[in-house]
């Protein structure tokens, strides 16, 4: 029998001994040499105003070198497929455990992608129904509506021994579930041709009004040689057989001054171009000509169920797989959970327990057929969490970013709880958080700042949440605000009639939203919200709508070209200078010729992480010596864009250095807060809170009377929500109406005219359970909206 020495030493062994992350040194973006040492196995919030450098502490610092050990393990063939991940700027990092990273980043754009086939729940599904589907029809495959069947016949051979062969006819058959006619997408499209070519003109004289299409590049040298048209014939004169050939024409391979090309007609090109990614995720420029040019309908054949009729035609208890997809999550549980059949038992309990975390996580009132394309950041966080709810994973990092936005005050306590739970399973829980819910249930809090961007980058304190509030920080004072209600509320100049709105889960409703006055939407996360809005206020004329979409952008853009604040700022350089406009853009003729414009060069290392090193010959100012030469009110391009916005709108409101189109976008910028920001200072290094007003600033010059914001608040500290309320303010006190979909109780207590959703999500919301002032909606407390701000606001 074995025996154990228990020697009574109180001394720990060595390996317990590794229980702090410590970071010393990190410089990465605005952080400024910060040493700090974060418990394992503990929640540990990180507070701090936006752009403070709490994302590039956690992100870009623990995170992204716990990654880059990871991908190191790996042999270099395999490497060379990865992205490369350069080494943070830190001087020591020390007892990094496997990070899991969940952040906020929209889940795929392909049109394709659902709730259910990002999850795992659809291949789930569709085996099962291959096993117990009524009639049979084949593999799981014949359940999917991204497999088309394939049907081929041709002669094969067939090796007979001793060098004899034989020729034998085949036939091979697979079959997909992919609808033949709109290819798996649910919808067909139709073309507006009048919106893609002016057929007065010729191709020469520009006819093609598609964007990107110029004949002055490629598109032309293709066009010109393929010889299927007459360049300089109006399309309007053209023949069956040549507008055939321009528009519809499959790929077929030219030469053209002995380069081989490929030609294709603009529609299938535009398919493939445009229409294979979902239509929120398109730029601007791109969206508005679909919209214009496109009509999406409901396919025919499969009904939008995107799949054959085969597949539709097999049932379990009276359901295909398509009706079951469209069920909403909670209710698929159920029916689920009636299934007993001991042959797929395992597959069953696997489905269970997946379908079970979504209602657990908040997610319950979606369906598996929603286009991921379409959930919201908050929505696609906790969508890529349910993986990890049941995980054994022990001793893993896990890394959130806001984890609580989009979620309605109720249901702040479930996430808490997840996050609890994921801790107390032994696994070190990172948390970038603004919400004072979420920050008292930390066990260890580190708060960065003072300020935003160069004014912050250290940490301000360190310990518990009762030393928090007692430290006298900016998060600390701010941690126990409570709202107060106005004296008196604004009255409305007039209505918005919305009348018997049915998209999605709202069940007719009828209702007269305010105008002239702030009105705020409330209600649990899935109540209807953002349906009732964006789906029944005509975005066009008049309106301002300010999604929660992210700002895309490379590394060469800025808020001086995001904001179009360069434009007028070139033309002014030029001017005084006598010279052109695009010798000021680091994009164009005035880029330095070693950097191309970029301030850095980039050295590829091949599966090493690459390399960049400030440009020798132009310092980092990304602009040639010549160009540095003009001046405009004493100053050269390079250093306006090393301007901070509060400097530079006191540089262009006066002197000789006045622009009044740079002064007013200034302004705005100011507005919102960012007065900190460079105005060279790359797109890619903005926080999450910094990117929202950027985007609010650059829409607020939109000529409208209504402004439509969805959750303006997302990534704001408790300070910068006071500034955005005053912006709120001031757009209503000059005469526009504003209507805000938000959670946060101090917007709501702001509110001149509150509408509450609910009373639950999915099919258990969808109605109108409160309108009035938020007054009214305290002294009711007969919505979960009203109970919370009732222990919100200050009494």
């Amino acid at each position: 029998m074995a025996t154990r020495t228990d020697t009574g030493s109180t001394e720990p062994h060595r390996a317990d001994r590794h229980d702090l992350i410590r970071v010393q040194g990190a410089r990465e973006n605005n952080l400024k040499d910060v040493h700090v040492e974060i418990p394992k196995r503990r929640l540990t919030v990180f507070t701090g105003v936006s752009g403070s450098g709490k994302s590039s502490l956690v992100f870009g610092t623990i995170a992204a070198e716990s990654q880059r050990m990871i991908n190191e393990t790996y042999s270099a063939f395999v490497q060379g497929f990865m992205p490369n991940l350069a080494r943070p700027d830190v001087d020591l990092l020390d007892g990094l455990t496997t990070a899991i990273i969940v952040d906020q980043e929209r889940m795929g754009s392909n049109p394709r992608s659902t709730v259910g086939t990002a999850t795992d729940a659809n291949a789930m599904l569709r085996i099962l129904f291959s096993r117990l589907g009524t009639p049979h029809i084949g593999p799981p495959n014949a359940y999917s509506f991204n497999v088309p069947s394939v049907k081929a016949s041709g002669a094969i051979t067939v090796e007979r021994g001793a060098g004899r062969t034989k020729t034998e006819k085949a036939t091979f058959n697979r079959l997909g579930g992919m609808c033949p006619r709109c290819e798996g997408m649910g919808a067909v499209t139709d073309f507006d041709l009048s919106a893609l070519y002016d057929d007065s003109k010729s191709l020469a004289e520009g006819a093609l009004t598609i964007p990107g299409y110029s004949m002055e590049g490629w598109f032309g040298r293709i066009f010109a040689g393929s010889g299927y048209f007459d360049m300089d014939k109006p399309i309007a004169k053209y023949t069956k057989k040549e507008l055939h050939d321009l528009l519809y024409r499959e790929p077929t391979k030219i030469k053209v001054d002995g380069i081989n090309l490929t030609y294709e007609g603009l529609i299938p090109k535009i398919q493939k171009s445009m229409l294979a990614k979902d239509v929120d995720a398109m730029q601007p420029h791109i969206r508005a000509f679909v919209e214009r040019a496109v009509t999406f309908t409901t396919c025919p054949e499969c009904d939008g169920t995107r799949l054959t009729a085969e597949a539709r035609s097999s049932k379990i208890n009276g359901k295909n797989i398509a009706d079951v997809c469209t069920m909403q999550i909670s209710d698929l549980a159920d029916w689920v959970r009636k299934l007993d059949e001991p042959s797929v038992a395992p597959l069953l309990t696997g489905l269970q327990h997946l379908l079970d975390s979504f209602t657990e996580i908040g997610l319950g009132y979606l369906s598996l057929d929603r286009p991921s394309g379409t959930l919201s950041g908050g929505e696609a966080q906790r969508t890529k969490m349910i993986r990890h709810l049941g995980s054994s994973l022990t001793d893993v990092t896990y890394v959130f970013d806001e984890p609580t936005i989009g979620l309605h005050p109720h249901d702040i306590q479930r996430m808490n709880d997840l996050l609890l739970r994921l801790r107390d399973k032994g696994n070190t829980v990172l948390v970038v958080e603004h919400k004072p819910e979420t920050i008292a249930i930390a066990d260890h809090v580190v708060d960065l700042g003072p300020g935003a961007g160069t004014a912050g980058g250290t940490v301000c304190f360190e310990g518990t949440i009762e030393g928090l509030r007692a430290s006298g920080t900016l998060t600390g004072r701010h941690l126990d605000d409570r709202a107060t209600l106005k004296q008196t509320v604004r009255k409305p100049t007039g209505a918005l009639e919305i009348r018997g709105a049915n998209a999605h889960n709202l069940r007719d409703v009828d209702v007269d939203i305010p105008l002239g006055v702030l009105c705020v939407i409330t209600g649990v996360a899935g109540s209807g919200k953002s349906s009732l809005v964006h789906g029944s206020i005509p975005a066009g004329a008049g309106v301002v709508s300010i999604d929660q979409g992210a700002i895309r952008g490379s590394r060469r853009s800025n808020p001086a070209t995001y904001t179009g604040l360069l434009d007028p700022i070139r033309k002014a350089f030029a001017k005084a200078n006598g010279v052109k406009p695009a010798l000021f853009s680091a994009n164009s003729e005035g880029a330095c010729p070693a950097c191309n414009g970029a301030g850095v060069i980039y050295t590829d290392l091949g599966m090493m992480a690459s390399v960049a090193t400030t440009c020798e010959q132009c310092e980092g100012k990304r602009f040639q010596a010549s160009v540095l030469d003009y001046h405009l009110g004493g100053r050269d391009i390079s250093e306006v864009l090393a301007m901070s916005v509060t400097e530079a709108e006191e540089f262009f409101g006066a002197g000789e250095a006045r622009i009044p189109a740079a002064h007013a976008i200034l302004h705005r910028l100011a507005d919102v807060g960012l007065g900190y920001l460079s105005l060279g200072q790359p797109l890619t290094t903005l926080s999450g809170g910094e990117r929202q007003r950027l985007k609010l600033a650059t829409h607020m010059s939109e000529k409208g009377g209504v402004y439509v914001l969805d959750e303006p608040t997302t990534g704001l500290h408790l300070a910068d929500v006071e500034q955005l309320l005053g912006l709120l303010d001031r757009l209503v006190d000059s005469g526009k109406s504003v209507i805000v979909i938000e959670h946060h109780q101090a917007v709501m207590a702001h509110a001149d005219w509150i509408i509450d959703l609910g009373p639950g999500a999915g099919h258990d919301g969808g109605r109108i359970v409160f309108e009035g002032t938020p007054a009214d909606l305290i002294a009711a407390r007969s919505t979960l909206t009203g109970e919370h701000l009732a222990a919100y606001v200050a009494p």
